[in-house]
């Protein structure tokens, strides 16, 4: 019986695993300058409408930059944060909500592999496939989530 229960265990487990890498979508091609500069534009628009200073990054698919603006006045350590969040969204191919989401449910253990674990970031998604991330950091968390969407909106 204790067998049994053990490989059933494993087994649901190991489908949840697959299940779960399944949930990410397929890489694309990065994304292109005229791609992250109107990402960019739709989010600095957004930033402006709400005075609110940010810093905006977007990153391709492997996390390097692609396109960086900061507005005036934007706290210094909204630089760093900006990038790791575009960092993060991208390379996990999923927003970065997700991973503060489980670090506050106690999985602790995610702020070791991304390095930017706070709301703010989301992959950019083209025809279903990531292409890059973009990350927004100087106002309160949900606020760079809404100006990185406002951007990623630009795109379409």
């Amino acid at each position: 019986m204790f067998l049994r229960n053990v490989v059933a265990s494993v087994a649901f487990a190991s489908f949840a695993i697959v299940a779960a890498a399944q949930d990410r979508p397929p890489y694309g091609p990065d994304v292109k300058i005229d791609q992250a500069k109107k990402i960019a534009a739709g989010a600095l628009a957004e930033a402006q409408k709400n005075k609110w200073r940010v810093a905006i990054a977007i990153v391709d698919n492997h996390g390097f930059l692609v396109y960086y603006e900061k507005m005036d006045d934007t706290q210094t350590a909204s630089v760093q944060i900006a990038i790791d969040k575009a960092k993060t969204a991208s390379m996990l191919r999923r927003p970065t909500k997700v991973v503060e989401d489980g670090i506050s449910k106690g999985r602790v253990a995610l702020m070791s592999i991304a390095p930017g674990p706070l709301e703010g970031g989301i992959p950019i998604m083209v025809d279903g496939r990531s292409i890059g991330g973009v990350g927004v950091s100087g106002v309160n968390s949900d606020q760079d989530a809404q100006v990185a969407q406002a951007g990623l909106n630009a795109l379409k």
